[in-house]
């Protein structure tokens, strides 16, 4: 979800599957209902809270918007492109003029239990 001053702008959960959209990741889609809910793209001064390391594309999204914060639950090992270790680190790309506070393991184990129930569903 994308929260600014106290006020929800954009939630969503991943679509990739039922929108059968690549890009339809809840990032994507949080970040497109909070600039279409401001009317401007420049989503200044707000957080993003995922439950997931948000991927490169995500990453890039989150620059681009200009997001403020960024807070996620659990790590992504594989496909994480928001903290040291995770190449690439997308949001510490000296290359970017655009910077953004990352918190990260926030509720981690609550999150990677729900994301482990979402698979899990999925599969089915």
């Amino acid at each position: 979800m994308v929260v600014r001053d106290g006020q929800l702008l954009g939630g969503a959960h991943d679509g990739k599957e039922t929108l059968g959209d690549p890009t339809a990741h809840a990032e994507m889609l949080a970040l497109r209902e909070a600039a279409h809910r401001v009317g401007d793209w420049r989503l200044d001064g707000a957080t993003l809270y995922v439950t997931l390391e948000p991927c490169p594309m995500c990453a890039g999204a989150l620059l681009h918007a200009r997001i403020a914060r960024l807070v996620f639950g659990a790590s992504n090992p594989r496909w994480g492109a928001c903290t040291p270790g995770h190449e690439p680190n997308i949001v510490a790309n000296p290359r970017f003029n655009h910077r953004l506070e990352v918190y990260s393991g926030v509720l981690a184990e609550e999150c990677a239990a729900l994301l482990k129930e979402a698979f899990r569903r999925y599969r089915q």
